[in-house]
């Protein structure tokens, strides 16, 4: 790696260790003499009967442990803490108070047995609460998967289908979760319905583009918006019928339809304690620090295909070609991807997809040297550490590697339509792999062209 890739790289893992949950949880939560402090809630402890701790997702595992260390081992005992929080499997171990249940394999964010089994755990603790008690939700992105509890008859084996087949027909974030929540027992509100306590505070990391409460891990503890004829036109607008999806699906939305909206009688607090603009105003912290002039941009609302965002990012690159001095673009989103059938479909994720396609057109561009006088590099990986069902964040490409693909004449373009972006830069060495981050806000990319000179990217050619 030059020294321009390691910088880039350095960004963006400041970025990534700046939305640690287990550090925010404790700088939201603690403990004052007699007061338990929660964002901008005060709880005298006294008045508590018992506390419980629910919840899910990739990055709820040290949530849980900061929690139980801002609680310390006296109000464990004295408030009866208990908790059950679903987990990946690779995060599950022993706490004091809190268990952390193995509900899925790392790298596959699809709802399990074992995460079901999980849920119906979360559900009984919620729904044996008194008016006195107070319990708190931990979510991070992934819980949508990690907390499943389809309505019967609908199995999990079809909820998974339906997952499967959303997904690959590139329905966005919201459309996914606004179909879930009215197949699930514990989405679109239900899970604080369920609640029998005086108080449930939830504490979330955000995933979601626009940080929207009733999108997030499909917003278990938030009054839901849409209705199940919103599901049933979102599948409509897809082109998605039986066989595609099992008509059972179908079933399950119109009895809800004739449901009353889920009534909740704890009083429900949700709170954002960590987003994809924490992350990118670290990394670009760490930018400035580094000498770059820098610019930033966090989407708001769906992004489109990753290949469009990735020729919104060349564009980008362009511009910064021609700032005087070393300059840097820091971008936080969430593109889709559009996959292809199995049996030609390759390994990879949609930063994967975005960079490869950032390459592809580089790599066509008629007059690149002209264009690209200087050193850059292009960069984009997961918060999470997972791309896909991968063990890769994400890659990153640079102006030699550039001319380096053009030269030998790999065909990008086959890759890039087998969804095969893993494979291709497997090969020529630019994966990024963290292993678990133990945080997921999203996607973090970063665009860095050194100065006029070449001199903060030696070696580059």
């Amino acid at each position: 790696m030059n020294p321009l890739s390691v910088e880039a790289l350095r960004i963006w893992r400041a970025g990534v260790t700046a939305v640690d949950t287990g550090g925010l949880l404790r700088r939201t939560v603690r403990v004052e003499g007699e007061h338990l402090h929660i964002g901008p809630l005060v709880f005298p402890l006294p008045k508590i009967g018992r506390i419980a701790v629910v919840g899910a997702g990739k990055a709820a595992a040290p949530m849980a442990e900061a929690l139980e260390d801002v609680l310390g081992s006296e109000l464990l005992l004295s408030k009866n803490v208990v908790g059950w929080v679903n987990v990946p499997i690779s995060q599950a171990k022993p706490l004091r108070a809190i268990y952390l249940h193995p509900a899925r394999p790392m790298g596959m964010n699809e709802p399990t047995k074992l995460a079901a089994e999980g849920t119906a755990q979360i559900l009984h603790i919620v729904s044996h609460l008194q008016p006195r008690d107070l319990c708190l939700c931990l979510l991070t992105g992934g819980a949508s998967a990690l907390m499943p509890a389809p309505i019967p008859p609908l199995s999990l084996e079809e909820k998974l289908q339906i997952t499967r087949t959303l997904s690959a027909a590139g329905a966005s974030i919201e459309q996914l979760n606004t179909v879930r929540k009215h197949l699930s027992r514990v989405k679109g509100g239900r899970l604080a319905a369920a609640c029998t306590a005086g108080w449930l505070v939830t504490l979330v990391v955000s995933d979601v583009l626009g940080d929207r409460l009733d999108v997030i891990a499909s917003g278990p503890t938030v009054p839901d918006p849409t209705t199940p004829a919103d599901a049933l036109r979102i599948l409509h607008d897809l082109g998605l019928k039986p066989p595609d999806i099992p008509e059972t699906v179908f079933r399950v939305l119109e009895a809800r339809s004739a449901e009353p909206p889920p009534v909740c009688r704890s009083r429900v607090e949700n709170l954002i304690i960590g987003n994809l603009a924490t992350a990118v105003t670290a990394a670009a912290e760490e930018a400035k620090h580094l000498g770059y002039q820098v610019l930033t941009h966090v989407a708001e609302t769906a992004e489109p295909s990753a290949e469009e965002v990735a020729c919104q990012l060349v564009d980008e690159l362009i511009t910064l070609e021609h700032r005087p001095g070393p300059a840097c673009l820091i971008s936080g989103g969430e593109p889709v991807v559009r996959l292809v059938e199995a049996s030609q479909r390759g390994r990879g994720g949609r930063n994967q997809q975005l960079v490869l396609a950032a390459l592809d057109k580089l790599i066509r561009h008629p007059q690149f040297d002209q264009t690209f006088p200087r050193p850059f590099v292009l960069l984009s990986g997961g918060t999470d550490g997972e791309d896909g069902p991968t063990d890769a964040a994400g890659a990153w490409i640079d102006r030699a590697m550039v001319k380096a693909v053009a030269r030998s004449g790999s065909n990008v373009t086959d890759f890039l339509q087998r969804n095969d972006a893993y494979s291709f830069f497997e090969e020529w060495g630019t994966l990024i792999k963290t292993g678990p981050t133990y945080t997921n806000v999203g996607d973090i990319r970063v665009i860095l062209v050194s100065a006029r000179d070449g001199s903060e990217a030696a070696g580059d050619e």
